[in-house]
């Protein structure tokens, strides 16, 4: 008999965070033909769907594609290989079959549900069963963008695999695009236009209307860019994305925090002024907690975060990690004077006093910079609350947040509306210098893409802001020579910036997967 098992997701209050819509759902293994009969039933599979988005490690996107950028490098220890190739674009077997296996699982569990959810009587609660299954859309949506823009050619699954019919071929991306599309849509018309304020803390890091509308707008630029496509199939124009942008803006009641540095609890002014794990800018954010407590398998830790972590060594207020994704200085001198969002995203070694407390070791790629917004820290780190900090970091991502949404807007309406790009740019440059004075005249789209670099810095995005504006951009950005060999970088073209599939799934599909090019 084929069994469900539903995750089970231990959660709390973590600082001022409410993370209860994850709370433990204990589901003993059961048979498919007992389940999916209940609302209860229907929640704990959708539940188990979002799980995945926790699962971490070599999987995160965030991360491999930061590291893929021109704004880190791999870094880590002197014998850890995998982030070095993906900083320099090198073969490595296997070396993405976590994010393979944690979007397809997460494809899986959506499916799952849409297949099953027919089956539970909601005694006549036709809104909630409405909005489960928008939410289930989203997931695989969300899942299904990241694993396009990673792989290229993936298979499209729509319903789960039935035993022995594993060979699925790759599709065309463009079909992958086109139920993205399609799905984000859905979810965007079913969800309510619940207003940030009314958003209950205990369905905090559930998908809303404003999280499908904005993610229905990163989908458009980076698929229209990448691809030089008007559209998506005729399914999302760029009208349509820039009036689903422009609902996050005006109705969603979420906004920028006040300072920039709050956002972030590791750049925070003070724990006071921390805006909060689940603030006001956060349109969709995952949700981590410490409490699978040293337990690898609960999978519900942040897992970038001791990644990025100064290496081995504590120097408070940071806490110690692996040393990932050192900085490019070139990062680090791009901001203004004035821009507090330099001191907010990186951790430089001498500019913070830790010149003569740092110690080398053997951290690899070292050039001084570390990122910040992510790095955990001393006081109330994953140890001394009863976790550790190998598994439970439990700052929660923000995947989309509003001054991205405000940058999206600006783009999407730089040649239609040139007034209204210039205004939603002066609202993310006045918070970052903290007057107006820094404003500058928009007149190309450029201008935006630095603006993004620096406002969403560190946070997963550049590497694909580089992709969108073609390859030639991309590798006059990442190139890098150095008279270090360490930090020689070339952007192999020839790869489209694809990365490779693993090649334990094309063993696995007898052959039907083929590799990308340049892999």
């Amino acid at each position: 008999m084929k069994k469900i098992f539903a995750a089970i997701l231990i959660t709390g209050l973590i600082t001022s965070c409410s993370k209860s819509f994850l709370e433990t759902l204990p589901v003993d293994a059961v048979t498919e033909e007992d389940f999916y009969k209940t609302p209860s039933d229907a929640f704990q599979a959708l539940v188990s769907a979002y799980s995945v988005l926790n699962w971490d490690g070599y999987g995160n996107i965030a991360l491999s594609s930061e590291i893929a950028s021109d704004d880190c490098f791999g870094g880590g220890g002197a014998s850890d290989n995998g982030w070095s190739q993906w900083d320099k674009s090198l073969k490595m077997n296997d070396l993405n079959s976590n994010a393979w296996t944690k979007y397809y699982a997460g494809i899986y569990r959506a499916n799952k549900f849409l297949q099953k959810v027919g089956n539970v009587n909601f005694n006549g609660d036709e809104a909630t069963k409405k909005r489960y299954i928008a939410e289930a859309h989203f997931l695989r949506a969300y899942f299904y963008f990241d694993l396009v823009r990673m792989f290229g050619h993936v298979p499209l699954l729509t319903a789960p695999l039935e035993p022995g019919n594993y060979s699925i071929p790759q599709s065309s991306p463009d079909s992958v695009y086109m139920l993205i599309a399609n799905d984000l849509k859905q979810a965007a018309a079913d969800l309510a236009p619940t207003p940030y304020s009314s958003i209950p803390a205990a369905e905090n890091g559930r998908a809303s209307k404003w999280a499908a509308e904005a993610l229905l707008g990163r989908v458009f630029l980076y698929y229209s860019g990448y691809y030089n496509k008007p559209d998506i199939a005729g399914i999302i124009t760029q009208a349509d994305a820039a009036a689903a942008i422009e609902d996050v803006i005006n109705n969603s009641g979420y906004s920028l925090v006040p300072k920039y540095q709050n956002l972030f609890r590791a750049s925070a002014e003070s724990t006071t002024a921390y805006a909060g794990q689940n603030n006001q800018e956060g349109i969709f954010t995952i949700q981590y907690t410490y409490l699978g407590m040293g337990d690898q398998s609960q999978q519900n830790g942040n897992r970038m975060q001791v990644m990025i972590g100064i290496r081995s060594q504590v120097l408070a207020p940071y806490y110690k990690g692996w040393g990932a994704a050192t900085v490019n200085e070139t990062l680090y001198h791009a901001f203004a004077p004035g821009d507090s969002r330099q001191s907010a995203s990186i951790i430089s070694i001498v500019g913070e006093g830790f010149g003569n407390s740092y110690t080398l070791a053997d951290q690899a790629q070292y050039t001084g910079f570390f990122c910040k917004k992510y790095t955990p820290l001393k006081d109330k780190n994953a140890d001394d609350l009863g976790g550790s900090f190998q598994w439970d970091n439990f700052d929660n991502y923000m995947v989309i947040r509003f001054a991205d949404v405000l940058l999206m807007g600006a783009e999407l309406n730089l040649t239609s509306n040139a007034g209204k790009a210039q205004g939603y740019l002066n609202r993310v440059r006045d918070r970052a210098f903290g007057d107006q004075t820094h404003r500058i005249t928009l007149s190309n789209k450029a201008q935006i893409m630095e603006e993004r670099r620096l406002e969403l810095s560190l946070e997963g995005q550049r590497y694909w802001d580089l992709l969108r504006q073609g390859t030639a951009v991309a590798k006059q950005a990442i190139d890098n020579t150095s008279s270090n060999a360490a930090f020689n970088i070339s952007f192999r073209s020839e790869t489209g910036g694809l990365f490779s599939i693993p090649e334990t799934q094309i063993n696995l599909s007898n052959g039907t997967l083929k590799q990308n090019t340049g892999w």
